[in-house]
Formats: structure tokens, C-alpha cells, sequence
């Protein structure tokens, strides 16, 4: 991996740099040569990377929720570290601590694994809420308080986290802070036929996942360039007729009898940068109520709590917002 970048490159000349949209056409290109049948979740890192958020994977074991961060760090020049989520873990496993150096007599802090661009968080779900937390200041502030000084975390900074939806002794519930973090959840299903297929033909051919420079994996993004692009979709545009129909939205999972926590207004700003990301993605100078939508799913399905009884009763997070996409009107 290249040096970690400090901080969000500035040159102008990024700015108006032509082809950026086809740079992360490459980016999926060259993450495809490793993972196969993820093209969604692909698309969903990338709209966080622009966007500055954090990604929640859930899956079953074995759908390369691993091999994706990876492979997507690769692509994109940037520093990575992975931190395996375990009951004994420590938040200072996580953050740093400090430790006593000998030699000089005196303490000095030693940066944990969340020092780097692209986090990887594996089976966040599997330690304590207290070793959790320990990622709560990293993602909102980019930064790490420890023995009375704030140390600001390299740029960008993505967390990764991955959850396993269906082993549930030895996992601890995610709070609602901690959830609201993470600025979209992507579900990663089991891959269809053809692209089980091609999955083993690959490994027959002698393909290993941990072995992307076999696969031909490199970089075809630079920070400068995803600093750039950034630039770009923070420009993109929102009318106020669109901006309302996001906030209508929100109100009408509050509103919903089997919710008992709606969106949050952190929520509503979460769509809209989302959306903006979709939008510039697909060439759009502003967003429509269609971007809206396509994003709203992966950005609100992990803020909203049910009703036990709504749950016993097998309601999703993703039926109630499909039920108020269809009740909400949308602006012409």
C-alpha cells in the first residue's frame, strides 16, 4: 500500500481535472477482476468514498465482504488496516494507548489500527458496546482524544464494517448512536448462478483471494482525484421541491404505527449526500426525486427501530420505507 494522505489534497488544478467520472468507471472495472456478483455494493462504497460517510456489510459468511474493502483500498491508493472484532477486544486495540518507553523514561502514545484511510471492521458485532464506542469519535470527527490530546486521523477516512446477520450467540446489538454513524448499510446477497460459476472457475484457474496482485489488482485512483471528484459532488445541485420531498420522507417513517424511531434529521442530511454522490455518478448536475429513492433504502434502513410487535409480525425496515416511498408524492 501507498503512504496514508494526511490531508484532503487542494490543488485546483484536481478540481476541473476532466474524466473523473470515468476513473471510477476503471475502479469498478479493476475491483471485478477479484470479487464477482457485488456490482451494488461496489457502487455503495464508491457513493461513501464521495460522499465521506461510513459502510455497514451485512452478509452471510463467504459473499467477499472482506475481499471487496481489500480490493477497493487497492484500486484507490489508499492506506488499510483491519481489526478482527472480538469479545476481549480493548478500545485502546482499536484507538491506540499509551504505552511506557523505557529508554526515555516516559510515556508515548502508539497509533491503533483506526490510523489509516480505509478501516476494516470485522464483525463489528461480535465485542461489547464499550470497545464499540471506541469508533464513535473516529467517525464523526475524524479525530482520537487519548491522554488529553486530539489527534486527527489521516484523510479520507472510511470505516468498513461488516456484520454477520446470522450467527447470533456471542454478538452484541449495535446501538442507535453507533448505527446512525454509517452513512449507508449495504446487504450483500448470495451471488446468482452465472456469478457462482464464474467464481469457481476462477478459483480453478488458481485464483486466490489473498493474493490480489496475482489477479492483476492495481491502482487507477489517486487521492488528488477522489479529492477532486468530492469537490464536484458537494456542487452538485438540490431545488427546494426536492429537498422537501427528503424531509417529507423522514416524517413519514416517524409517522409509521410499526416504528417506534424514525429518521433522525442526521438521517435526512445522510440522503441528501448520498444522493448527490448517485447524481454525479450517473451525470447529473442536481438531484431528482429519482436519486432519492434509488438511495433511500441503503441510507435509512439501519436508522429506523421497530415496534416488537411489528417485528414478531415479520415487518422489515426495508418494507415500511418502500411502503412510504409509495405514500409520499413526489414533486414534478
Amino acid at each position: 500500500m501507498t503512504e496514508e494522505t494526511t490531508q484532503a489534497p487542494t490543488t485546483s488544478a484536481a478540481a476541473s481535472a476532466p474524466g473523473l467520472r470515468d476513473d471510477f468507471a476503471r475502479v469498478r472495472a479493476e475491483v471485478g477482476k477479484a470479487v464477482v456478483g457485488q456490482d451494488g455494493a461496489v457502487t455503495g462504497l464508491i457513493i461513501a468514498l464521495l460522499a465521506g460517510g461510513h459502510v455497514l456489510l451485512e452478509g452471510v459468511p463467504g459473499v467477499a465482504k472482506t475481499l471487496l474493502v481489500r480490493t477497493l483500498s487497492r484500486t484507490l491508493s489508499l492506506g488499510t488496516s483491519r481489526i478482527q472484532f472480538t469479545p476481549d477486544l480493548m478500545p485502546g486495540d482499536v484507538t491506540g494507548s499509551l504505552v511506557y518507553d523505557a529508554r526515555s523514561g516516559d510515556f508515548e502514545f502508539r497509533e491503533g489500527p483506526v490510523f489509516t484511510n480505509l478501516l476494516l471492521a470485522d464483525e463489528i458485532n461480535r465485542t461489547p458496546p464499550k470497545t464499540q464506542s471506541a469508533l464513535l469519535e473516529a467517525m464523526e470527527e475524524r479525530q482520537v482524544s487519548a491522554d488529553g490530546q486530539t489527534r486527527p486521523l489521516p484523510w479520507p477516512f472510511l470505516v468498513a464494517a461488516t456484520m454477520n446477520p446470522v450467527e447470533y450467540e456471542g454478538t452484541y446489538t449495535l446501538p442507535e448512536a453507533q448505527l446512525d454513524r454509517f452513512l449507508l448499510k449495504l446487504v450483500l446477497d448470495v451471488p446468482e448462478r452465472d456469478h457462482e460459476i464464474e467464481v469457481l472457475v476462477r478459483s480453478a484457474a488458481g485464483f486466490s483471494p489473498r493474493d490480489l496482485d496475482a489477479a492483476g489488482v492495481g491502482a487507477v485512483l489517486t487521492p488528488e482525484r477522489l479529492a477532486a471528484a468530492q469537490r464536484e459532488v458537494a456542487a452538485v445541485g438540490a431545488n427546494a421541491d426536492v429537498l422537501g420531498y427528503i424531509v417529507d420522507l423522514a416524517r413519514g417513517t416517524r409517522q409509521s404505527p410499526s416504528v417506534k424511531l424514525g429518521v433522525s434529521p442526521r438521517g435526512t442530511t445522510a440522503l441528501l449526500g448520498a444522493a448527490k454522490a448517485w447524481a454525479w455518478l450517473s451525470g447529473f448536475d442536481a438531484i431528482t426525486p429519482d436519486h432519492v429513492q434509488a438511495m433511500a433504502l441503503p441510507v435509512w434502513r439501519h436508522r429506523l427501530q421497530l415496534r416488537p410487535e411489528a417485528e414478531l409480525e415479520g415487518v422489515t425496515a426495508d418494507s415500511i420505507l418502500r411502503s412510504v416511498l409509495q405514500q409520499v408524492r413526489v414533486p414534478i
